[in-house]
Order: structure tokens, then C-alpha cells, then sequence
């Protein structure tokens, strides 16, 4: 099952406090940076996939509203 956008966001706050932690090692910060990197993007996609979905439902209002 896909993560909600909340989820996502979670998550990325979670990384977020583990690259801030001074006790995090290089190398593990390398790897917390590049899941944060994929979970940008798939929050991304996301975004823009619900944005689409909103444009076409105006257009659709829009259409069907003046006549």
C-alpha cells in the first residue's frame, strides 16, 4: 500500500532529526540524505498527480457550470 502524504512527511521529519543528531556517522548521514532524496520525490509526484486531478475537475466545473 502506497504511504499517505502525511506519512511521507513523517518520515522525512524522522530523517531530518537522525542528520541532525551529532552522534549520526558520515556514512550513515550519506544514506539518511539519499532516503530523504526519494521520499522528496515521491511526495512530489504525489503533489503534482493530485494537482492534475484538481485542474481536470475545474475544467470539468467549468465546463458544465455555464450551460
Amino acid at each position: 500500500m502506497d504511504k499517505t502524504i502525511e506519512q511521507t512527511f513523517e518520515e522525512l521529519e524522522e530523517i531530518m532529526e537522525k542528520l541532525e543528531d551529532p552522534d549520526t556517522s558520515l556514512e550513515d548521514s550519506f544514506g539518511y540524505y539519499e532516503a530523504g532524496m526519494k521520499l522528496v520525490k515521491a511526495c512530489g509526484e504525489k503533489i503534482d498527480k493530485v494537482e492534475k486531478q484538481m485542474i481536470v475537475l475545474q475544467e470539468g466545473e467549468g465546463a458544465n457550470g455555464d450551460g
